[in-house]
Protein backbone atom coordinates (compact mmCIF):
# COMPACT_ATOMS: atom_id res chain seq x y z
CA UNK A 1 0.00 0.00 0.00
CA UNK A 2 2.11 2.91 -1.22
CA UNK A 3 5.57 3.60 0.04
CA UNK A 4 6.68 3.75 3.61
CA UNK A 5 9.08 6.65 3.99
CA UNK A 6 12.26 4.60 3.82
CA UNK A 7 12.20 4.10 0.05
CA UNK A 8 11.76 7.68 -1.12
CA UNK A 9 13.80 7.16 -4.27
CA UNK A 10 12.26 3.82 -5.19
CA UNK A 11 9.79 3.31 -8.01
CA UNK A 12 6.47 5.08 -7.75
CA UNK A 13 3.40 2.96 -7.30
CA UNK A 14 0.73 3.41 -9.93
CA UNK A 15 -2.93 3.44 -9.02
CA UNK A 16 -4.63 3.73 -5.68
CA UNK A 17 -4.47 0.91 -3.17
CA UNK A 18 -7.58 -1.28 -3.24
CA UNK A 19 -10.40 0.78 -1.76
CA UNK A 20 -14.11 -0.01 -1.65
CA UNK A 21 -15.57 2.90 -3.66
CA UNK A 22 -19.08 2.10 -2.39
CA UNK A 23 -17.91 2.98 1.12
CA UNK A 24 -16.96 6.58 0.28
CA UNK A 25 -18.43 8.77 2.97
CA UNK A 26 -17.43 12.10 1.43
CA UNK A 27 -15.77 13.65 -1.56
CA UNK A 28 -15.02 17.19 -2.65
CA UNK A 29 -13.41 18.67 -5.77
CA UNK A 30 -11.79 22.04 -6.30
CA UNK A 31 -10.74 23.38 -9.72
CA UNK A 32 -7.61 25.47 -9.34
CA UNK A 33 -6.52 28.46 -11.40
CA UNK A 34 -3.15 27.97 -13.12
CA UNK A 35 -1.35 30.42 -10.84
CA UNK A 36 0.84 29.78 -7.80
CA UNK A 37 -1.65 31.70 -5.65
CA UNK A 38 -3.88 28.64 -6.12
CA UNK A 39 -1.87 26.82 -3.46
CA UNK A 40 -3.40 29.06 -0.78
CA UNK A 41 -6.87 28.43 -2.20
CA UNK A 42 -6.22 24.68 -2.12
CA UNK A 43 -5.24 24.93 1.55
CA UNK A 44 -8.42 26.91 2.36
CA UNK A 45 -10.54 24.37 0.47
CA UNK A 46 -8.81 21.55 2.38
CA UNK A 47 -9.36 23.28 5.73
CA UNK A 48 -13.08 23.82 5.07
CA UNK A 49 -13.56 20.26 3.77
CA UNK A 50 -11.74 18.64 6.69
CA UNK A 51 -13.77 20.76 9.14
CA UNK A 52 -17.00 19.55 7.49
CA UNK A 53 -15.80 15.98 7.89
CA UNK A 54 -14.72 16.48 11.55
CA UNK A 55 -11.09 15.93 10.59
CA UNK A 56 -9.67 19.34 11.52
CA UNK A 57 -7.07 17.64 13.69
CA UNK A 58 -5.49 16.24 10.47
CA UNK A 59 -5.24 19.65 8.76
CA UNK A 60 -1.52 20.33 9.28
CA UNK A 61 -0.26 17.13 7.65
CA UNK A 62 -2.94 17.03 4.94
CA UNK A 63 -2.48 20.71 4.06
CA UNK A 64 1.28 20.31 3.74
CA UNK A 65 0.79 17.38 1.35
CA UNK A 66 -1.91 19.21 -0.63
CA UNK A 67 0.39 22.23 -0.93
CA UNK A 68 3.22 20.11 -2.30
CA UNK A 69 1.02 18.20 -4.75
CA UNK A 70 -0.59 21.39 -6.08
CA UNK A 71 2.75 23.20 -6.29
CA UNK A 72 4.24 20.29 -8.25
CA UNK A 73 1.29 20.28 -10.65
CA UNK A 74 1.59 24.02 -11.25
CA UNK A 75 5.38 24.00 -11.53
CA UNK A 76 5.99 20.84 -13.54
CA UNK A 77 2.77 19.91 -15.32
CA UNK A 78 1.58 23.11 -16.97
CA UNK A 79 3.35 24.13 -20.16
CA UNK A 80 5.10 27.49 -19.92
CA UNK A 81 3.50 28.74 -23.13
CA UNK A 82 -0.05 27.79 -22.10
CA UNK A 83 -2.47 30.63 -21.48
CA UNK A 84 -3.03 30.73 -17.75
CA UNK A 85 -6.64 31.74 -17.49
CA UNK A 86 -9.05 30.12 -15.01
CA UNK A 87 -11.50 28.70 -17.58
CA UNK A 88 -8.68 26.71 -19.20
CA UNK A 89 -7.35 25.32 -15.93
CA UNK A 90 -6.60 21.63 -16.03
CA UNK A 91 -5.54 21.24 -12.37
CA UNK A 92 -8.04 19.83 -9.89
CA UNK A 93 -7.79 18.84 -6.24
CA UNK A 94 -9.92 15.90 -5.11
CA UNK A 95 -10.43 14.97 -1.45
CA UNK A 96 -12.11 11.63 -0.72
CA UNK A 97 -12.96 10.20 2.68
CA UNK A 98 -13.71 6.66 3.71
CA UNK A 99 -14.30 5.56 7.30
CA UNK A 100 -10.63 4.74 7.80
CA UNK A 101 -8.84 6.59 4.96
CA UNK A 102 -8.51 10.00 3.41
CA UNK A 103 -7.12 10.45 -0.10
CA UNK A 104 -5.87 13.73 -1.57
CA UNK A 105 -5.43 13.61 -5.33
CA UNK A 106 -4.31 16.28 -7.78
CA UNK A 107 -5.06 15.89 -11.49
CA UNK A 108 -2.91 17.73 -14.02
CA UNK A 109 -2.49 17.65 -17.81
CA UNK A 110 1.06 16.29 -17.94
CA UNK A 111 1.80 12.72 -18.90
CA UNK A 112 5.25 12.93 -17.32
CA UNK A 113 5.91 10.51 -14.48
CA UNK A 114 6.51 12.25 -11.14
CA UNK A 115 10.20 11.99 -10.29
CA UNK A 116 11.39 11.81 -6.72
CA UNK A 117 14.95 13.05 -6.46
CA UNK A 118 17.33 14.05 -3.74
CA UNK A 119 17.79 17.78 -3.35
CA UNK A 120 21.08 19.17 -2.06
CA UNK A 121 20.90 20.48 1.51
CA UNK A 122 21.32 24.02 0.21
CA UNK A 123 18.47 23.75 -2.34
CA UNK A 124 15.34 25.85 -1.79
CA UNK A 125 13.12 23.38 -3.65
CA UNK A 126 13.13 19.78 -4.78
CA UNK A 127 11.87 18.12 -1.61
CA UNK A 128 8.14 18.08 -2.41
CA UNK A 129 7.70 14.36 -2.99
CA UNK A 130 9.91 13.58 0.00
CA UNK A 131 7.55 15.67 2.15
CA UNK A 132 4.51 13.98 0.62
CA UNK A 133 5.99 10.59 1.47
CA UNK A 134 7.03 11.67 4.95
CA UNK A 135 3.67 13.13 6.00
CA UNK A 136 1.28 10.66 4.33
CA UNK A 137 0.82 6.92 4.74
CA UNK A 138 1.37 6.24 1.06
CA UNK A 139 1.39 7.95 -2.30
CA UNK A 140 1.58 7.23 -5.99
CA UNK A 141 0.19 8.21 -9.34
CA UNK A 142 -1.78 6.90 -12.29
CA UNK A 143 -2.67 8.17 -15.76
CA UNK A 144 -5.80 10.32 -15.84
CA UNK A 145 -8.77 8.84 -17.62
CA UNK A 146 -10.72 12.11 -17.68
CA UNK A 147 -11.88 13.77 -20.85
CA UNK A 148 -11.83 17.51 -21.01
CA UNK A 149 -14.98 19.64 -21.35
CA UNK A 150 -13.55 21.08 -24.55
CA UNK A 151 -13.93 17.72 -26.31
CA UNK A 152 -15.81 15.17 -24.19
CA UNK A 153 -16.47 12.83 -27.11
CA UNK A 154 -12.86 12.51 -28.22
CA UNK A 155 -12.53 9.10 -26.58
CA UNK A 156 -8.99 7.77 -26.32
CA UNK A 157 -7.48 10.95 -27.73
CA UNK A 158 -8.83 12.95 -24.78
CA UNK A 159 -7.15 10.68 -22.22
CA UNK A 160 -4.30 12.76 -20.95
CA UNK A 161 -2.49 13.77 -17.85
CA UNK A 162 -2.11 12.06 -14.54
CA UNK A 163 -3.36 11.96 -10.98
CA UNK A 164 -0.87 12.12 -8.13
CA UNK A 165 -2.40 10.95 -4.84
CA UNK A 166 -1.54 10.66 -1.17
CA UNK A 167 -3.32 8.46 1.34
CA UNK A 168 -3.83 9.12 5.06
CA UNK A 169 -5.04 6.46 7.46
CA UNK A 170 -7.67 7.71 9.87
CA UNK A 171 -8.10 6.36 13.38
CA UNK A 172 -10.74 3.67 13.86
CA UNK A 173 -12.70 6.02 16.12
CA UNK A 174 -13.35 8.51 13.30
Amino acid sequence: MGTNGSTMLGPLRQGLPPIDHSAVSGSAVCTLPPRYEAVGGARQFTKATLARWDLSDRFDDVALVVSELVTNALRHALPDEAPRVPQDCPVRLHLMRWSSRLVCAVRDPSRATPVASEAPDSAESGRGLFLVESFSDGWGWHPSQATGPENPSAGAQAVRGKVVWALFRLSDSV
